[in-house]
């Protein structure tokens, strides 16, 4: 009896899934990313784990740190591009300093560059200057490339417009002479 073929909907499924699954390895791997493939263990018949040297801690079923578990997911799933982006935005303050952090925030973060708007035009200006050393910074910390650009905002301007309903013109310079 010839298998029986399955329903063009689903191999469309099965077939976008795997396109997409190869679509973010590319993604990875253009990004130099490498990706930590399993390799086949063999076992060695007859040697306790002291002979073998894995003790306890080194695989099987022995619990691990989040921290390595989390790790190992991160790396294996090609998304250490996203976690570092993430971390910047979180770890902000370690990363620039207690100083900056202060008076400077991000944004956003797109692309490798991250938009930061401080709270006054002389640091701004002071955040542009620094912007060499602390693309260093963020290159040790969180690896190389993940921010390649600082761009500086502006200070938010107040907004004087309040309620729903807004006549136009020149704002508040008008009433003053």
């Amino acid at each position: 009896m010839p298998a029986k073929e399955p329903h063009p909907e689903e191999r469309d499924e099965i077939d976008a899934a795997k396109a997409m699954l190869n679509r973010v390895r590319q993604a990875a791997t253009n990004r130099g990313e490498v990706r930590a493939r399993g390799g086949n263990r063999r076992r060695t018949a007859g040697k306790s784990p002291v002979e073998r040297g894995t003790l306890s801690h080194s695989g099987g079923r022995d619990p691990q740190g989040l921290g390595t578990v989390f790790g190992r997911l991160v790396r294996d799933r090609g998304w250490a591009s996203p976690v570092a982006v993430g971390s910047v935005i979180s770890r902000w303050d370690e990363l620039v300093g207690g100083d900056i952090a202060a008076h400077c925030r991000p944004e956003s973060f797109q692309d490798s560059t991250v938009q930061v708007r401080c709270d006054s035009t002389a640091w701004a200006t002071q955040l542009r200057l620094l912007t060499t050393p602390l693309l260093k910074r963020f290159d040790e910390a969180l690896g190389p490339g993940v921010v390649t650009k600082i761009q500086v905002l502006a200070p938010a301007a107040p907004n004087w417009r309040k309620g729903k309903r807004t006549v136009g013109g020149r704002g508040p310079r008008d009433t003053y002479g």
